[in-house]
């Protein structure tokens, strides 16, 4: 199979850009290192699309071996013919190499081995050719076997009927037409188990839906619905035209003898042995694929997540709201490092409010704090009644926000929050986690386990190994596109950059911690365990201001450092001025790209890139991102009416629709129907997570909670 050709086509790439890449991938580079600092050799491929090709490249290479070890198996039973071989090495899945391998499997004793072994086959071999001429229980009478256990005509028909069934299984093309008009005619039906009990999957108690029109949260919906044993889930098969088809295939001449008895064969073979095979292969096909959509979007909403910007700067105290435990504070000051800690019980059952809005106003006067940061959760709503009375009271100018705590407590119990705050309980952990996801969220959410953060669909329903993957490769991508300042980041936020393990991260601290600051990119190779490879990998993402040589503090990669020199003089400016950041007109003084690329010995597009890096240096991609809401005070699903309109932010990005804050307890749902006045297949293509936007109420509903926005007409 021609891999790289194959992953051109599909990707909509040249072949020597699939080529490179793939040879780049097998030399060990990883894709933000690939996607960053090697765009000569593939072409300007960009993580995405590197992303694909190296799962497909996966796939296709798991493909040939799997085809591979068919061929040897098929040949080692001296069965292979040119038909199967060439048959074999052009199927595109491995669902159809399975089909056609199939009759050659080491089978388990089925019924029709066991009437092999009772010497059956050369009956179902007659009945196969459907040319006797007197009946058929004449013919099986040869075959009548105490020893053998056939006692008479009938048990040899029967027998013979089960090798027949199970030939007509193992057909490949019948199978390959059986699935496809499956699919393309047939139907998913569910039904509830007990009609009367009441379940958040009501709307699938009577529902039926064509298999090519099957939307992927409906299919993970269904599939979490019969695991809870409250769904029975069936496919439907356009039965009657698959039998008839089957018919057409077996039955090659008229014999009053034989086609009565094939008919019945080819009525079992289906319902014992095909239908209940496709069925499992058509539902684990809807549910791979719907599992692949939700990765994506789960993927794309943690990268939106992950990539809102920073609030630099500010003293910020971080609140997890509590009931009976109280509120836990913490105030971070604006490098990260915890200041203080409190308990306040403002809310049920104590409800010592002026007490707890005493200790708020001593710490925002002691800290000097201009922003409090508010966790989502439990008594998150009462909390923030008091955070806005308290805001009317004192003199200065203090905002809040809301932000989402998923995760917060699985981050405060773990033994990475224990060393960093060994002192301190889960509380006042998430406390400083809340604070800190608002003064650098990259920083603070690589700390927890990325299925954990709430910005999914259907998460714990899928493989969780591809969905630890897939949305590691996020976090990479984030990462790296950022790049971490070496001298503060902390190993959870290193291990992420492009070829850091996680021991190689904790060596980095560690030497850190024992010889002080890093002055220069270069000392990372006294790292224990960080070779050349790694530092090759790592070194561009790698960020120290007021080191010994300026270029450390940017993306422009060491091994480039010589050629930027060279660019450098020849245009009149010094490292001085890179330190001083005085080179911010470089680019209008290059009137050819090539004519300079050739002279410095380097490639054009790494010219581009290193003028980019010298004119704006380890500038943030998080700027260009929208700014969270800042509050000041508070709505209440009471005073929500119709036709409202409201700014709010995107929380959450599901297939059917996206969840916005609106500064209300509840978050509102926006209908895909609601979101645009022309059509769109998924609301990514009109929004993302961490979006500010403006919606107008639809409706509310107070007894369950629910709030209807709408995205049009505004």
């Amino acid at each position: 199979m021609d891999i790289t050709g194959k992953l051109a086509e599909e990707l909509g790439i040249r072949k020597a850009q699939a080529e490179a890449a793939v040879k780049l991938i097998d030399e060990g580079n990883t894709i933000p290192f690939i996607a960053r600092y090697r765009k000569e050799v593939t072409g300007s491929l960009d993580d995405e699309v590197l992303r694909n090709l190296f799962d497909r490249l996966n796939y296709l290479r798991n493909l040939q071996e799997k085809k591979e070890q068919a061929l040897a198996a098929i040949e080692e039973q001296g069965k292979l013919t040119e038909e199967l071989r060439a048959a074999i090495e052009a199927a595109e899945t491995l669902v159809v190499v399975e089909d056609l391998y199939r009759p050659y499997r080491p089978k388990r004793r089925t019924r029709a081995t066991i009437a092999k072994e009772k010497g059956l086959e050369p009956l179902a071999n007659v009945i196969t050719l459907q040319m006797i001429k007197e009946p058929l229980e004449k013919e099986a009478e040869k075959y009548i076997d105490a020893e053998k256990e056939v006692h008479t005509a009938e048990e040899a028909i029967a027998g013979a009927k089960d090798i027949l069934a199970e030939y007509i299984s193992d057909e490949a093309d019948y199978r390959i037409h059986i699935r496809d008009l499956t699919m393309k005619q047939g139907h998913i039906t569910s039904t509830a188990k007990d009609p009367e009990k009441e379940s958040v999957y009501e709307m699938y108690y009577d529902f039926d839906e064509p298999l090519a029109k099957m939307a992927g949260h409906r299919t993970l919906a269904l599939n979490r619905g019969e695991a809870e044993k409250i769904l029975t889930v069936k496919i439907e098969a356009p039965e009657e035209q698959i039998l008839r088809y089957m018919e057409k295939q077996v039955i090659t001449r008229e014999n009053p003898y034989t086609t009565p008895v094939l008919k019945e064969v080819v009525e079992d073979s289906y319902h014992r042995l095909v239908a209940p095979a496709i069925e499992r292969e058509i539902r684990n096909s809807l549910t791979e694929t719907a599992e692949d959509g939700a990765i994506r979007v789960f993927g794309k909403n943690l990268e939106q997540l992950l990539m809102q910007p920073p609030i630099a700067g500010q003293v910020v105290l971080g609140w997890d709201p509590a009931f009976r435990t109280g509120c836990k504070l913490a105030v971070v000051d604006a490098t990260g490092k915890v200041l203080d800690t409190e308990v306040i019980y403002p809310t049920a059952p104590q409800n010592k409010v002026e007490q707890a809005k005493a200790v708020l106003k001593k710490l925002i006067s002691k800290y000097q704090v201009t922003l409090i940061s508010l966790g989502n959760g439990t008594a998150s709503r009462e909390s923030e009644q008091i955070i806005v009375e308290l805001l009317k009271e004192i003199p200065v100018k203090v905002q809040y926000i809301i932000v989402n705590e998923a995760g917060a407590s699985v981050y405060s119990a773990s033994k990475l929050a224990t060393e960093e705050f060994p002192n301190f309980d889960v509380g006042q952990r998430s406390a400083a986690s809340m604070a800190r996801r608002l003064q650098d969220p990259l920083a603070e959410l690589v700390k927890i386990d990325p299925k954990s953060i709430g910005v999914g669909q259907y998460q714990h329903d899928m493989n969780q190994k591809k969905l630890s993957e897939a949305l590691g490769g996020v976090v990479e991508d984030c990462v790296n596109k950022v790049g971490v300042d070496l001298n503060t980041a902390s190993a959870s936020l290193l291990e992420y950059i492009s070829g850091i393990s996680k021991t190689i991260a904790k060596n980095i601290v560690a030497y850190r911690e024992e010889n002080g600051r890093f002055s220069s990119r270069s000392q990372l190779l006294k790292v224990a365990k960080l070779g050349p490879k790694a530092y090759e990998q790592c070194a561009g993402f790698m960020r120290i201001n007021g080191g010994k040589n300026p270029l450390d503090s940017t993306g422009v990669h060491p091994e480039s450092y010589e050629a930027t020199r060279l660019v450098l003089e020849k245009l009149g400016y010094t490292m001085e001025d890179v330190e001083s950041r005085n080179v911010e007109g470089i680019s209008k003084k290059i009137k050819d790209y090539k004519k300079l690329a050739a002279e410095v010995e380097i490639g054009e597009i790494t010219l581009r890139d290193i003028v980019k890096e010298l004119e704006k240096p380890a500038r943030d991609p998080r700027d260009d991102m929208p700014k969270p809401i800042l509050r000041s005070d508070v709505l209440a699903m009471e005073d929500l009416t119709e036709g409202m309109v409201l700014k709010g932010t995107v929380r959450n990005v599901i297939d059917f629709g996206a969840f916005v804050d609106i500064g209300v307890h509840q978050d509102g749902l926006v209908h895909i129907s609601q979101m645009s006045e022309k059509y769109i297949k998924h609301p990514l293509e009109v929004v993302s997570v961490g979006d500010v936007v403006d919606v107008k109420i639809m409706s509310v509903d107070l007894k369950k909670q629910r709030i209807q926005l709408t995205m049009k007409g505004l």
